[in-house]
């Protein structure tokens, strides 16, 4: 089954049409997951640019995107994606420089390049030669930094808040207040060796009230006087069966209470409600015919 996606030219041949074309302004040429890349120098990028758009076809620029190595002698590196309409393919081009060295802009061959260069020159600091409005795009007036460097802090050095005595929006180094920095892990229940605040308004517990102190404790503190506890009582036993009641007979439930017969045997329990007291047979009941259906009358 195809996919539902459109289907991309393959790659197949396009580093070798394309870098004699280009000869020494190419550093390298690999494909990495299904990407042709072109390194080339710096100082070449709007020569290289404009021979893939005009002699290759790749009309569109896409994106300019920035990349920091901060290890590298040239920590950026500027990478400009292309797209081809009537190839459906795609190329990327890479440059790298440093933070003072700029980089030629691209702006004669695709204006658009002129906000994408301001949004690297914003996060990365990277400077374009020839783009006519070089100011940040993303960040605020007065930001201090380029956010995605690898050196930038998360904290940023300026924030910015409401001053209600400026009556106005004002800017000032960032602050990392903590008001409560010394933390104790002492247990609630078992109470802080200090007094806590508002602890000092709290009057004591009369007498009688509910207290988590034992009673050790409130007699050491001297609100009441302990005295000995009586002695306790031997603990009530039973000896015998008699002294509980148990497993004796029920007073109606006593043999010698009991009806008997003439013959001495005990009397035979009353008969059941409905039937005859007399000892004479009662015949059965005979069952109903059922009635004979009328045959139909012919007309």
């Amino acid at each position: 089954m195809l996919s539902p996606a459109p289907k991309v030219a393959s790659n197949d041949g396009v580093i070798a049409a394309i870098r004699p074309t280009l000869g020494a302004a190419v550093i390298e040429a690999v494909e990495r997951v299904y990407e042709v890349t072109f390194t080339v120098e710096r100082a070449a990028i709007v020569d290289v640019l404009r021979t893939l758009r005009d002699q290759f076809g790749y009309q569109q620029l896409m994106e300019i995107a920035g990349v920091d190595y901060p290890s590298r002698p040239e920590r950026f590196e500027v990478v400009y994606h292309l797209l081809s309409l009537t190839k459906n393919h795609r190329v990327r081009v890479k440059v790298s420089t440093d933070e003072d060295t700029p980089v030629p802009s691209v702006t004669g061959l695709w204006p658009v390049a002129g906000w994408l260069e301001r949004e690297v020159y914003d996060m990365y600091g990277v400077l374009f030669d020839g783009n006519p409005d070089l100011r940040r795009i993303l960040t605020d007036y007065g930001f201090r930094g380029h956010p995605q460097r690898k050196d930038f802090p998360l904290t940023g050095y300026v924030e910015m808040r409401y001053s209600e005595e400026h009556k106005r929006v004002i800017y000032e180094p960032v602050k990392l207040a903590q008001d409560f920095r010394a933390f104790d892990f002492t247990s609630p229940w078992e109470g802080a060796d200090y007094v806590l605040p508002g602890d000092e308004k709290a009057s004591p517990e009369a007498k009688g009230a509910p207290t988590p102190l034992t009673a050790d404790q409130i007699a050491k503190a001297g609100t009441v006087n302990v005295t000995d506890k009586p002695p306790v009582e031997q603990a009530k036993t039973t000896e015998s069966p008699a002294q509980t009641g148990a497993g004796q007979p029920h007073p109606g439930n006593k043999p010698e209470e009991k009806p008997l017969q003439a013959s001495g045997a005990p009397a035979e329990p009353p008969a059941e409600a409905g039937k005859p007291e007399t000892g004479e047979p009662v015949p059965p009941k005979t069952a109903r015919k059922p009635r004979k259906k009328p045959e139909p009358k012919n007309g």
